[in-house]
């Protein structure tokens, strides 16, 4: 989830005085309980304020049994009645997410888990992957009391990026649209990008800094077709990546974002001190940053639909 409340919080005035004004009267009111779409599922939700916004209601609303950090203004497109009908809907997309994770995955119908896109990076998701991470090395047999840190590495995603991610999942899974490859700049590309920059910016870029993006680059290529697309996405795949050819090479910063939302998961294999996973931790975060900076340019505005067109626009950084 994406916090946009606080970035976002205009007030009814700024509705030009010349906007033809809806109804006296939103959808929903300040205190009901409703269902909130966010990224590919549905959860419970409460209004807690609503006010017109360019001739349509919009309504501040909180994810019930989660951070305040995700609280939102939303449109009434993002929002159903609290009925049972609906609530079966939710369970029902729920139960489809899962399942299509386990089918791709080939874990058991008991391992629950994200979408490979779910961009809840929050405290509640940290504690549910550590769980999985520890079942995980405990049936591969990895032995305990090594010394390393039984915990995931916290990825604070910038909330102008969180968007970027809840825009990629509905342009690919609401709206029939696809990034088109090869992107520019290319993963690769990126991150040669980022190591010209740190060297600049420091004089001289550390070594560690080469060795993390060099586990970047292959944590994304081993990754991109296992866990970071989406069913829309695979026979564009299997079209673009042929002899062999890397996925850094082809893809760009859509995908490679995604990275960052299954990266917690996926150092759960990898033994690491405490005082390298702050260090770690830190680099990546400061990597984040780099990505936002260039939000503009890396990123595309707007994906195509089945007549491919070049599609290469900016958004504006924060």
């Amino acid at each position: 989830m994406g916090n946009s409340s606080k970035d976002d919080s205009a007030t009814s005035a700024d509705a030009s005085a010349g906007d033809v004004q809806p109804s006296n009267s939103g959808v929903y009111s300040e205190g009901e309980k409703v269902l909130a779409y966010h990224g590919p599922r549905i959860y419970e939700a409460k209004v807690q304020k609503t006010e017109i916004r360019k001739s349509e209601w919009k309504y501040f609303v909180h994810y019930l049994g989660w951070s305040k950090n995700w609280d939102e203004w939303v449109g009434e497109d993002r929002l159903m009645k609290f009925t049972e009908e609906n609530v079966a809907k939710q369970m029902a997309l729920d139960k489809k997410q899962n399942v299509d994770k386990n089918v791709k995955s080939g874990r058991s119908t008991q391992a629950k888990g994200k979408t490979s896109t779910d961009v809840k990076v929050d405290k509640e998701d940290v504690k549910n992957n550590v769980s999985k991470g520890k079942k995980r090395k405990q049936d591969a047999g990895v032995e305990k009391g090594s010394g390393s840190v039984e915990k995931l590495v916290k990825i604070q995603i910038p909330a102008t990026l969180k968007k970027q991610l809840v825009d990629d999942w509905d342009s690919v899974t609401q709206q029939d649209k696809l990034v088109k490859l090869p992107r520019s700049p290319t993963v690769d590309e990126i991150l040669t990008k980022y190591l010209e920059y740190k060297s600049k910016k420091d004089g001289m870029a550390p070594d560690s800094i080469g060795e993390i993006l060099k586990g970047i680059r292959c944590y994304f290529d081993k990754a991109l077709p296992m866990m970071l697309l989406y069913k829309k996405e695979r026979k564009q795949y299997n079209d673009a990546i042929v002899d062999n050819v890397s996925p850094s090479t082809i893809y760009g910063a859509e995908h490679l974002l995604r990275l960052f939302v299954k990266l917690p998961e996926l150092l759960t294999y990898v033994t690491i001190e405490e005082e390298t996973l702050n260090r770690l931790q830190q680099k990546l975060l400061d990597f984040l940053k780099f990505l936002q900076k260039n939000q503009s340019t890396f990123f595309l505005s707007a994906y195509e639909g089945t007549k491919v067109s070049e599609g290469k626009g900016k958004v504006n950084d924060e």
